[in-house]
């Protein structure tokens, strides 16, 4: 993508608190980091700790949901996280050098794939001032029925919302009076190689998926603006409210 185009898009992302770019990656390159990710679900999955691996139902393999920190177990992922293609879009919409911090990924299993809860990642990543992306692309054909994701346009200008615990594995906090947001959402289909970019403050879920036979595989970056630091209190205040202990 032409750094021109990467540039038109930061007037839509200041405005709404994401950017949708169709295309992103083609064909040759999403087999390939699809080809990659079975590999190291392959060799890596036995010796990864319990926290990196979720799955929907522990008993059973086949319902892996999400994968944490994969740049970790292979370079692959870490080649993409820290190559020029992806932090250019960062850099670009966050006005700063970006620090690549995970590669992740996400799965919801057919039929039993639970919605992803209502949340703004800065109630996790506990940033001051809270500039950082999350980038999430489509592996294959993501639309209503197999779960998409769903933003709340301008929610990114509006601070952070409450939260509390939900339910859901991976996804432990989300925002409580989501009610009165719900005719507020835009929902993005994608297609394999489709890229969204959100700001850390952009309230956004996904349905679960309903599909009887299709799963729906993304892979999901982050990016942490350089000026941006943890903020002690909050994230004490976060590890208090999930009954986690900061070591």
């Amino acid at each position: 993508m032409e750094q021109k185009a990467i540039s038109g898009l930061k007037e839509s992302f200041d405005r709404d608190g994401y950017v949708f770019i169709p295309g992103f990656l083609g064909k040759i390159d999403v087999d390939e980091i699809n080809n990659k990710l079975a590999q190291c679900i392959e060799e890596k999955l036995p010796g990864m700790p319990e926290k990196h691996k979720i799955y929907e139902d522990r008993s059973d393999e086949s319902t892996l949901k999400t994968l944490i920190d994969l740049q970790v177990y292979h370079s692959f992922f870490s080649e993409i996280l820290n190559s020029d293609k992806f932090r250019q879009v960062a850099e670009t919409l966050l006005e700063e050098n970006a620090i690549g911090k995970t590669v992740e990924y996400f799965n919801k299993p057919p039929r039993i794939g639970k919605p992803t809860p209502p949340h703004q990642d800065n109630y996790y990543f506990n940033l001051k001032p809270p500039k950082a992306v999350t980038m999430w692309m489509a592996l294959e054909e993501v639309d209503v029925e197999n779960g998409c994701v769903r933003y709340i346009k301008g929610s990114h200008l509006k601070g952070l919302r409450t939260h509390g615990k939900t339910q859901t594995l991976g996804f432990s906090q989300g925002i409580t009076d989501y009610e009165k947001d719900i005719a507020e959402e835009i929902a993005f289909p994608a297609r394999p190689g489709d890229l969204i970019v959100h700001h850390a403050l952009t309230i956004h879920r996904a349905d679960g998926n309903i599909s009887e036979s299709r799963t729906r595989k993304a892979l999901g970056l982050i990016y942490f603006s350089e000026t941006a630091e943890i903020d002690t209190e909050a994230k004490n205040a976060y590890l208090k409210q999930i009954d986690v202990v900061s070591k």
